[in-house]
């Protein structure tokens, strides 16, 4: 039997194909000897300084909430309560296209049997220092070209792997999954590798 080993992964709970791909990894779980432990990024923060369209803006501006409410449950229940406040956030923005906001995500952390006051952090700035040293961990392997989903893993020889992706919809499911984890670690692994894609013509499937 394998060993299981720890996968990163660096989500802004806004974007809807970090969702997909955080479920794809919950499946390939269940498939492969990983365990996947989540972190907050920000495409506020990923953005900042950049000229983007205006409805873009728009939602930048709103972005920095869902963040900061992850991060405040971080510090005050630790990882395992990231991963389950992202599954409940998610569901609501994603799945139920609810609009962000203290209802959300007061509704969301009490969802994942957290206080509902950490709400508040939403418009709590002091917690932004917290989140761009998360965020930086996650981008600095894979530079700034890049969004989330970011994706951390120790390669085929044991050393450690980073990039962006996959980019993927809808989620495989079971061994289809897995296939998809090993072929995934296969590219990422091989030395001197960036960069496979194809542009995508059909929208987030959430099923």
């Amino acid at each position: 039997m394998n060993e299981r080993v720890s996968v990163d992964m660096w989500f802004d709970p806004i974007c809807p194909w970090a969702w997909i791909t955080s479920r794809w990894l919950l499946e390939v779980e269940r498939v492969r000897d990983i365990d996947v432990r989540y972190h907050v990024m920000s495409l506020s923060v990923l953005n900042e300084g950049r000229e983007l369209p205006e409805p873009y803006q728009e939602i930048m501006k709103t972005g920095w909430g869902p963040v900061r409410v992850c991060v405040a449950v971080g510090q005050r229940y630790g990882p395992d309560a990231v991963r389950n406040l992202y599954t409940a956030m998610g569901t609501r923005i994603h799945l139920g296209k609810e609009e962000r906001g203290p209802e959300l995500y007061a509704a969301a952390l009490k969802d994942a049997g957290l206080d509902p006051a950490l709400a508040s952090a939403a418009d709590d700035a002091s917690l932004d220092t917290a989140l761009r040293e998360s965020h930086e961990a996650g981008m600095r392997p894979v530079g700034t070209e890049v969004g989330t989903p970011v994706v951390h893993a120790p390669g085929p020889d044991g050393k450690q792997v980073a990039f962006f992706g996959p980019v993927v919809t809808p989620a495989p499911k079971g061994e289809a999954a897995g296939r998809l984890w090993d072929g995934v670690m296969l590219v990422a692994g091989t030395p001197g590798f960036f960069e496979l894609k194809r542009s995508r013509d059909i929208d987030p499937i959430f099923d």
